[in-house]
């Protein structure tokens, strides 16, 4: 008996299927490639992504900016809502201060047993404790008898001629000035001297006369 022989065209045909297969799907994966790499490369998806991500940035921004404005505005009010109470804060603790000076005012002149010698040196206390209490809130007085004038810190309500001092001296003071951390509050008034006239110097200048001897009694 003869072998059967193997059927190879079976076998080619097999191979040649699964070939064309594999060839199917290369071009199937090919043609895919190509048409995502035509996708990517189209101006107009381009553009629309672009514009589409522009828009979610400015929205996202403007709620950035609406938040931190919200946030400004609640700070600007509690700022001033804080230094108005700071205000009052400052003003009663100066009241605090103040009252027990305004409480020896009361007694010393509500006593009436005081004499004038009493009631002196009762208010001369009171001075010293309001002189205590100014030093303290740092409010000094300001210098002004002797001084030369100087406008930032000195009123004048007049002038006057003097020869004993030199010009724009300050010889006198009708209201004591203060300051308070180096700024004035209240400038003092104050009378400064001038140069005197010719005629006034004249007067100051001039020898009284000699008075005349007196006449020799006629003797006898």
């Amino acid at each position: 008996m003869s072998k059967k022989k193997k059927k190879p065209v079976v076998a080619n045909e097999s191979i040649e299927i699964e070939t064309e297969i594999e060839s199917e799907v290369s071009i199937d994966e090919n043609g895919t490639e190509e048409e995502n790499d035509l996708v990517e490369l189209d101006p107009v998806k381009i553009l629309e992504k672009d514009l589409l991500d522009a828009k979610n940035e400015l929205t996202e921004q403007k709620d950035k900016f609406v938040r931190l404005q919200a946030e400004t505005d609640n700070f600007r009010k509690r700022l001033s809502r804080e230094k108005e109470e700071f205000s009052q804060y400052a003003n009663e603790r100066l009241f605090k201060e103040l009252l027990p000076i305004f409480d020896n005012f009361e007694r010393a002149l509500g006593d009436p047993s005081n004499d004038i010698k009493s009631l002196k040196e009762g208010l001369e206390m009171i001075l010293k404790q309001f002189s205590s209490f100014l030093e303290k809130e740092r409010v000094e007085p300001i210098e002004a008898i002797g001084e030369k004038f100087d406008p930032m810190i000195h009123e004048v309500l007049t002038s006057e001629e003097s020869s004993e001092h030199e010009e724009n001296t300050i010889i006198s003071q009708f209201v004591k000035g203060y300051m308070i951390n180096n700024r004035v509050i209240r400038p003092s008034q104050v009378v400064i001297s001038k140069k005197p006239s010719l005629e006034s110097e004249e007067v100051l200048t001039k020898k009284p006369e000699e008075s005349p001897d007196k006449e020799e009694s006629p003797t006898d």
